[in-house]
């Protein structure tokens, strides 16, 4: 794991916290931000890379949950909470609404490096996953409007006959767009081509019974 690879956001009012854990994560070959506020983190340009958000509960603006609660809308990294006054209602809201980590002060380095390590292995994933969707949505849209009207047919489960059927088409037109579709979307079998239809949530009307055998 290279420093170029990710980064570690440090969001805590208390320098001296920032500092150590600055260190801390430089130790172990790691880049980290520091920030004394929410307000700093939210208006400040992130890298696109992957990365840990190390925030304190009690900030001087907004509490750290609270800022959880409203970047959740959108895509933001996974979050180590740390505190001086931890209660386990806090705890129970923060893990919840997906906190890697409830670390309370003082808590050890070795604690603070396992929820880092996780927490930057799991945003990695779920960029990976988001990558891979982006693609799969970027294939879709460029099927031709028939090609979208296949799709769904096939991975149904629909006879190639009863698809063309639904479609007021040939047998051998059909199976000319089934075949253009799973070359266009990367699909090597039709249960690749149904995962990736799962993937897209692209709504299946129709089933292989409603047309016959």
């Amino acid at each position: 794991m290279t420093t170029d690879e990710h980064v570690v956001f440090i969001v805590d009012d208390d320098g001296r916290i920032r500092e150590a854990l600055g260190e801390l994560l430089e130790a172990h070959g790691m880049r980290s931000i520091a920030f004394g506020s929410a307000g700093e983190y939210v208006a400040a340009d992130k890298p696109d890379v992957s990365a840990c958000l190390i925030l304190d509960v009690e900030l001087p603006d907004i509490n750290g949950l609270e800022l959880q609660r409203q970047i959740a809308v959108g895509h933001h990294p996974p979050i180590v909470f740390i505190t001086g006054h931890g209660d386990i209602p806090s705890s129970v809201r923060a893990i919840k609404h997906g906190a890697v980590d409830f670390l309370t002060k003082p808590f050890s380095d070795a604690d603070v490096m396992a929820a880092v390590r996780t927490a930057i292995a799991e945003d990695r994933k779920m960029r990976s996953e988001r990558a891979e969707l982006d693609m799969l949505k970027q294939r879709y849209f460029e099927l031709t409007t028939r090609e979208r009207e296949v799709l769904p047919l096939v991975v149904s489960g629909l006879l190639n006959k009863q698809a063309a059927s639904e479609l007021g088409i040939s047998e051998v037109t059909l199976q000319i767009h089934r075949r253009n579709v799973m070359q266009k979307m990367g699909a090597a079998s039709l249960a690749d081509l149904v995962r990736i239809a799962e993937r897209l949530e692209i709504p299946i009307t129709h089933s292989r019974r409603a047309g016959g055998s």
